[in-house]
């Protein structure tokens, strides 16, 4: 999080459907020492406001709150789920421009929420922070007796930690259901949820392997571009994340197949096909998980055999293998094929369960504080 708030610069919390973005921006507040009676709600997604959704009613409440408080110094206004407004890049862009006294925190269910038109609109106006669902620092913060088993069990997501074990599944499977249908569906143009649920419960089953688009258009009766179109649209919505094939050479990257982690290990877990125990499955989903929170790029790597995954930090790169109890012998032989393409690289992270917890702090620059935490 940013040391303080600016009135020339908005902070952006961006994540997936139900991680705690609202929670935090109640939070903020104490963070901030803010007094609540100078600050504005706004929740995008409140039915009562559908057919009004345009940068008018951003436009409104301001001017309404600010004749409410005309001789406040500062304003906050927290506008959730942004998104839902058509041209709310340019309306906020226009606030920044002539700050008033008056400070914007925007939240979106969408990690594309800075890119395109957004990232060339607010070029230089606005600090970002993902939000992600707790990793198990935070669900200890939660349960502080939780296990490593039960964080790859039941994942991070707040509400359903709360709640019976089975209740908290049936929260998830709707999580899963809410983001297919709203999000997904509607952003990718799609006229049935059928084939876009087909897709994405495709990627959360194949976690950790490769993705031919041709199989999966092949699986699911649709055309390769359109299932890329919607493994794309599910990355953007933060369903779930892709991991590249790494390489330098950006041709190389873009010829070969990626994998893909899904966002949360507990929705996974109600959605895949149960086939028996996959707790190894698991614990690359959550390396995944961690290695992303800290790093711009994670890539992963193969040739004669597979390294999990490839961090890059400060110009080195870094190999790192997950298995759930000791590595094995192609391991092994993976990372030595590695090292003869990248003689250079530092030494190997491997990751055990019984290690995960203390294994990714040899990563170099692991001393300094994650750049996107998750919701406390």
């Amino acid at each position: 999080m940013p040391d303080a708030l600016h009135e020339s610069l908005s902070l952006v919390v961006q994540g997936v459907r139900r991680c705690g973005k609202s929670t935090l921006l109640h939070q903020l507040m104490e963070r901030y020492g803010l007094k609540p009676r100078h600050c504005a709600f706004l929740n995008l997604e409140d039915p009562r406001l559908a057919r009004f959704l345009s940068f008018e009613i951003l436009e409104q409440l301001v001017q309404r709150f600010r004749k409410r408080h005309p001789k406040a110094s500062r304003l906050v206004f927290f506008l959730d789920e942004i998104q839902q407004v058509d041209g709310w890049q340019k309306w906020l862009r226009s606030q920044l421009d002539r700050p008033c006294g008056h400070v914007f925190v925007v939240t979106g269910s969408n990690n594309s929420l800075l890119s395109g038109d957004l990232a060339t609109v607010l070029t230089g106006r606005y600090l970002k922070v993902n939000l992600y669902p707790f990793n198990l620092q935070e669900l200890r913060g939660l349960k502080p007796d939780a296990t490593l088993e039960q964080y790859l069990t039941e994942g991070g997501f707040p509400e359903p930690l709360k709640l019976t074990f089975a209740d908290g599944d049936r929260l998830r499977r709707q999580y899963f259901n809410d983001i297919v249908e709203r999000d997904v569906r509607e952003r990718a143009g799609a006229r049935s949820s059928l084939a876009v649920r087909q897709v994405a419960q495709m990627a959360f089953e194949s976690t950790g392997s490769e993705m031919s688009m041709r199989r999966v258009a092949a699986a699911t009766g649709i055309a390769v571009e359109t299932a890329a179109r919607y493994l794309e649209v599910c990355e953007d919505v933060g369903l779930l994340f892709a991991c590249p094939f790494f390489a330098f050479s950006e041709r190389k990257r873009a010829s070969m197949n990626r994998k893909y982690y899904p966002v949360d290990n507990g929705l996974r877990r109600v959605v895949v096909t149960k086939t028996g125990a996959d707790r190894g499955k698991a614990l690359e989903c959550a390396t995944y998980l961690a290695l992303r929170r800290r790093f711009d790029s994670v890539s992963y790597w193969r040739d004669r055999g597979e390294v999990d995954f490839v961090v890059q930090d400060q110009g080195k790169i870094t190999p790192i293998q997950v298995t759930w109890s000791e590595p094995e012998p192609r391991h092994r032989n993976a990372l030595e094929s590695f090292y003869e393409a990248h003689p250079q690289a530092r030494e190997a992270v491997h990751v055990t369960a019984e290690t995960f917890e203390h294994a990714l702090d040899r990563l170099a620059g692991i001393t300094r504080p994650p750049a996107e935490p998750g919701p406390r």
